[in-house]
C-alpha cells in the first residue's frame, strides 16, 4: 500500500505543486503507508532529466522522502500497449484521425453534455467508414486511439461513474471517448496512470482538484482492466491574487525564488 506524487518533469515545480506533494506525503504518513514518486514524462518535447533532478531536489529540500526507485513512464510503454491491446480485443477502442485543430472546432460546434468532462470529444471518428479511414492513411495521417465510452460504460453496467472523494465528498460523472494513445504512438495519461497506480500498489491518491472531472475516466479503465481502485482526495489548487491558478505569471512561485 502506498501514496504517491507523480509530477511531469517539464519544468520547475511551483509552490502549488509542492503543496500538493507535501499533502500527499503527509496523508500517506498519517495512515502508515509507503510514499513513492513517479515521473510522468510522456511529453517527449518538454520532459527532461534536468527538470526531474530539480524537482526531486526540491522535494528533498522540504523533507519529503520516498520509498524505492523513481519510476518513469517513458520506460513502461510495453505495459501500456499491453493494456491497450486488451481493450482492442474487446472492441472498446477506435482510431481517430482528427487533428487538434479539428477536435477543438468539433467541440466548439457540438452541444456540451453536462455529465461529461469539459472539452469532451464528440465522437466524430467513431463510425468512420473503411474508405474514409484509408483516405486518411493515404494522406499520411496517423490515428490516435480513443475509448468507445458508450460501449465501455455498457460493459461496466452503468451510465455514470460514482465515487466518494475524501475532500469533496460524493461525485458522479460520465466518461467521454478519451484518448488512450496519441497519434505519435505515445500512450496517453489516463491509461498510463491507472496501469502505474495498480502495478506500484498505490492505494491512496492525493492530487489537485483540477483532475476531479477526469477521475471517472480512470475508474472506468480500472474496472475494464480488472485493476484495483485507490482512494482519492482532490485538494483545492493554490491561487494567485487574481483568483487564477498559480503560475509563472504571478512572479516568484518556485521554491528557489
Amino acid at each position: 500500500m502506498s501514496g504517491r506524487f507523480a509530477p511531469s518533469p517539464t519544468g520547475t515545480l511551483h509552490l502549488g505543486n509542492l503543496r500538493t506533494a507535501l499533502l500527499a506525503w503527509l496523508a500517506a504518513r498519517s495512515v502508515g503507508i509507503d510514499f513513492i514518486v513517479r515521473m510522468e514524462d510522456l511529453d517527449r518535447v518538454q520532459a527532461a532529466p534536468e527538470h526531474e533532478a530539480s524537482q526531486l531536489a526540491d522535494l528533498a529540500a522540504l523533507g519529503v522522502e520516498w520509498s524505492g526507485e523513481v519510476v518513469r513512464q517513458s520506460e513502461r510503454f510495453d505495459l501500456y500497449h499491453d493494456a491497450l491491446a486488451t481493450l482492442r480485443d474487446r472492441d472498446l477502442v477506435y482510431e481517430c484521425f482528427c487533428s487538434r485543430r479539428e477536435v477543438r472546432a468539433e467541440i466548439e460546434n457540438s452541444p456540451s453534455a453536462p455529465h461529461l468532462p469539459p472539452g469532451s470529444y464528440p465522437g466524430t471518428c467513431r463510425t468512420l467508414s473503411a474508405r474514409r479511414r484509408q483516405e486518411f492513411l493515404d494522406a499520411g495521417r496517423q490515428p490516435a486511439i480513443r475509448l468507445r465510452a458508450a460501449e465501455a460504460m455498457a460493459a461496466d453496467g452503468t451510465t455514470l461513474i460514482e465515487f466518494t472523494d475524501l475532500v469533496g465528498g460524493d461525485f458522479a460523472g460520465g466518461v467521454d471517448d478519451v484518448v488512450l494513445q496519441r497519434n505519435d504512438g505515445v500512450p496517453a495519461y489516463n491509461l498510463a496512470v491507472v496501469i502505474d497506480d495498480a502495478l506500484q500498489g498505490v492505494t491512496q491518491v492525493v492530487r489537485g482538484d483540477d483532475l476531479l472531472s477526469s477521475t471517472p475516466r480512470q475508474l472506468l479503465l480500472q474496472r475494464l482492466l480488472g485493476l484495483p481502485t485507490p482512494s482519492y482526495a482532490h485538494v483545492p489548487l493554490v491561487m494567485g491574487d487574481d483568483g487564477e491558478r498559480l503560475s509563472k505569471r504571478h512572479g516568484s512561485v518556485t521554491l528557489r525564488e
